[in-house]
């Protein structure tokens, strides 16, 4: 757990950094898309999020933990939608948390950045005409 403690503080994504309100939400939710793409590829010993990673471990403390940052992650993406699009908030993070657990995965499974972004590039075009703003 204490990994995981000085991940947040050190290795997380930046999502109050990333989600911002001077601009417009699809550009924020690739940010935060592209750089966890950066981050899940930057060290091949570890690819992938830890987070996502830790979710699933069998020591319960850390799998506890992960599921604690995981969960408060979630929320703040949520939280950051509702405020624009309320009524679309929810199913729009399961999208982005889905997006960003398969990133996770085939950072893990050994694809290059090139490859994760252009997964995020797709998204664009699946968010654009929903997001307006």
């Amino acid at each position: 757990t204490r990994v995981l403690e000085r991940y947040s503080h050190t290795g997380a994504i930046p999502f109050t950094e990333l989600l911002r309100h001077d601009r417009p939400v699809v550009q924020c939710l690739m940010d935060v898309l592209h750089d966890a793409a950066k981050r899940y590829v930057n060290d091949p010993a570890a690819a992938g999020c830890l987070v996502l990673e830790g979710i699933h471990c069998n020591d319960r403390p850390a799998r506890e933990a992960a599921s604690e940052l995981h969960a408060a992650a979630e929320e703040t993406i949520r939280a950051y939608i509702a405020q624009y699009y309320p009524h679309e908030a929810v199913r729009l993070t399961d999208f982005i948390s889905t997006l960003m657990a398969g990133l996770s995965a085939k950072a893990r499974a050994g694809d290059s950045l090139a490859r994760l972004q252009e997964t995020v590039r797709l998204a664009r075009l699946a968010l654009a005409p929903l997001l307006p703003r």
